[in-house]
């Protein structure tokens, strides 16, 4: 009722991005801006990115909030996101809105969305059908073929609707920006070490996942120091300073400092394969995690000598600087298929094309 009469304002030349993950822009954002100002000057962009806050009288002002994100889809052409939006898939927009969805990962190596509705650590199927969960897309970028499956499981589209395009962020993956420098300028004590970062997904055992290395690297600082750096929903545990770091830098930036990662069921391990480093996977809940969440990926069988369910064996492994690089060849080919940095421009030509035949 409050979104029929906001139809009838006038549509521009606009596009939209929404997101519920952060209230900055993302990098793919970033970069995706710029190249479309280079593509489609004459369109105007607009952000409406707000994390659900907490606190009663916040999520009130949260909703008021959601009656501008309807405004802003009644007058775009384009609509883009980087999560589920409850106006974009609650709500029937006018037939000229283009949504197109650019996942905020590159890729899934842990269940999402519809694939996990209904398991523990996934969505309520009762809240999860009246909440129309990833309704009303256009497009959904993948990466890879490989992903693409994945991904139509997830939101629950045909193959029709998938675009194979890498996210922008491996634009800024495969870039040479100075960023080792900068690291090593603010963190002079670690120019003689070998860096070991630690990139969680979120979830509920990620406490004793990092006691667990951080056990096992304790007495290693001499020649390696560990750096973990938790998954922004997470805050539960408290800052050691021991595996920090100084300076404000993202999580592919520590990659490109790093030289060796460890995640365990992030999408940040397609990122770090782009820059074919020694990628390992810590899972010392894997059976549980499969029974409770599941994954798309059998890691044992595709990086089977970079999968350790035993911290002390993971170190071990790192200290000997033994390993696969083939399989690690294999996976980044599998899952990621465009490693240029010409993925924003490629996005960018893509959404100018969609509006062209509208």
């Amino acid at each position: 009722m409050l979104y029929a009469p906001i139809k009838l304002f006038k549509t521009k030349n606009r596009i939209v991005y929404l997101s519920r993950q952060s209230n900055d822009k993302s990098i793919d954002m970033s970069l995706l801006e710029k190249a479309i100002e280079s593509e489609l000057p004459d369109y105007e962009q607009v952000f409406r990115l707000r994390m659900i806050p907490d606190g009663f009288a916040a999520k009130i002002k949260y909703c008021f909030g959601i009656i501008a994100d309807m405004y802003y889809l009644a007058t775009s052409k384009v609509a883009i996101l980087d999560t589920y939006s409850i106006t974009v898939s609650c709500l029937k927009h006018k037939k000229d809105l283009k949504v197109i969805q650019m996942w905020h990962a590159l890729g899934a190596v842990k269940k999402f969305g519809l694939q996990s509705v209904g398991t523990k650590e996934g969505r309520d199927e009762k809240i999860s059908k009246a909440m129309c969960m990833h309704k009303n897309y256009d497009v959904v970028l993948a990466p890879s073929k490989a992903t693409a499956r994945f991904y139509m499981q997830a939101f629950g589209y045909t193959a029709d609707k998938i675009k194979i395009c890498s996210l922008p962020r491996v634009d800024e993956i495969l870039s040479d920006n100075g960023i080792a420098s900068k690291f090593f300028k603010e963190n002079p004590a670690l120019c003689d070490k070998k860096i070991v970062l630690y990139l969680p997904t979120f979830r509920d055992r990620e406490i004793y996942a990092v006691n667990e290395l951080k056990v096992e690297f304790a007495d290693d600082m001499k020649d390696y120091h560990l750096i973990v750096s938790e998954h922004p929903l997470f805050s539960k545990t408290k800052k050691d300073d021991r595996f920090s770091y100084n300076g404000n830098f993202s999580s592919i930036e520590l990659m490109k400092v790093a030289d060796f990662i460890i995640t365990d069921y992030s999408a940040c391990a397609f990122e770090a394969s782009i820059l074919m480093k020694p990628l390992y996977f810590f899972v010392p809940d894997y059976n549980q995690y499969l029974e409770e969440r599941g994954t798309n990926i059998d890691l044992k069988a595709e990086l089977p000598s970079a999968v350790f369910e035993n911290a002390h064996d993971l170190c071990l492994s790192i200290k000997n600087n033994i390993y696969d690089s083939n399989s690690l060849f294999a996976f980044k080919s599998k899952y990621v298929e465009n490693t240029d940095t010409n993925n924003a421009s490629i996005i960018a030509k893509f959404i100018a094309m969609e509006l062209t035949e509208s």
